[in-house]
């Protein structure tokens, strides 16, 4: 390609989008022509000429493509004015992920101000690769659905889970994935030396996100038990994830099975056999790792970590960027 992409970042002051500005920075075929920020409006975007501004004092038309890491809500109006000016966007809201309106507002407590925008794929290269090659809008998946679903896939694509045993997931994430935006719980004196449970039951937002992608994958599976938990850290995100399998697999067989399934991915490590997966195995990483435990016959315990800025966040957007515009699939991020 010999121009290069017009791409301008929404929200590029947060934690997402300062990990956002630094992948676009290093990718051959992409020129970063804005940063908005409100908060930051004026500052130097680091390592760029360019100021954040304000989002109403850039001009939308002028990219080829938009990214936007903004909040749920307002993602959909910008998601929506993009569309309909023929500029691509990747939305890394909650707003493009779920497929019915009535979803969205079980788990968002809001209407869903632009119910088209609906129909964009879902933005995890490792499971829907195909769907994501040039279009013009995709919804690049949470933290916890990524590094959850990853953990999965292959039990899920050979329908190996038991449908009445539940799926646990135990989840643990870094301080930034709460982002920015200071917050009682998120502070330092609150968060050092602590680790704490939250939106425990069936609360957190993430848990319809991944019901939803689960149930597209198998037709039979057991319910989700989803507990996330704020770790003391800046960055990285463990799920332990808990299984019993059906008659279709044995423990001692899932190993191979995720070695043969994710072998020509690039941006997933499974671990040897008694090597269990730990959270400096994927910080500053754009990977996934994951580490394969049998417990009994039909029992695993499967670990996935990922930074949930990159392969949780940004990175996973550059990986759909390029299968946008039929880039290398890891052009800067290998």
């Amino acid at each position: 390609m010999s121009e290069k992409i017009k791409v301008g970042v929404y929200g590029a002051a947060g934690y997402a989008g300062q990990d956002m500005v630094e992948l676009l920075l290093n990718h051959p075929h992409v020129e970063l022509i804005f940063a908005t920020s409100s908060t930051s409006a004026g500052e130097i975007v680091p390592n760029t000429d360019l100021r954040y501004v304000p989002a109403g004092d850039v001009t939308m038309t002028d990219a080829d493509l938009v990214i936007l890491a903004l909040p749920h809500g307002a993602s959909a109006v910008a998601a929506k004015q993009a569309v309909d000016n023929g500029v691509r966007v990747l939305d890394l809201s909650a707003d493009m992920r779920l497929d019915t309106a009535e979803s969205y507002k079980q788990w968002y407590d809001l209407d869903h101000p632009h119910p088209e925008l609906l129909d964009a794929p879902y933005g995890l290269p490792e499971i829907n690769r195909d769907a994501l090659r040039n279009v013009q809008k995709v919804a690049v998946p949470g933290c916890y659905p990524t590094t959850t679903l990853l953990g999965l896939y292959p039990l899920l694509a050979m329908d190996a889970l038991d449908a009445n045993a539940p799926i646990i997931v135990d989840a643990k994430s870094g301080v930034t994935g709460a982002g920015r935006t200071p917050k009682p719980n998120t502070h330092f004196v609150t968060v050092h030396d602590n680790l704490t449970p939250y939106k425990t039951g069936r609360k957190h937002r993430h848990v319809g996100e991944i019901e939803q992608e689960i149930a597209k994958i198998t037709p039979s599976h057991g319910i989700l038990i989803f507990c996330p938990h704020l770790l003391p850290v800046a960055r990285g995100l463990m799920a332990s994830i808990y299984v019993t399998l059906n008659h279709r697999i044995t423990s001692d067989r899932v190993h191979s099975l995720y070695t043969n399934h994710y072998a020509d991915e690039p941006l997933v490590n499974v671990l040897p056999l008694g090597v269990d997966a730990q959270l400096k195995d994927a910080v500053l990483s754009n990977h996934c790792t994951i580490s394969i435990t049998p417990v009994t016959d039909h029992q695993v315990h499967i670990t996935s970590v990922t930074d949930n800025l990159r392969k949780g966040t940004a990175s996973q957007a550059i990986q759909c960027l390029n299968l946008m515009y039929g880039f290398e699939e890891t052009l800067s991020l290998i």
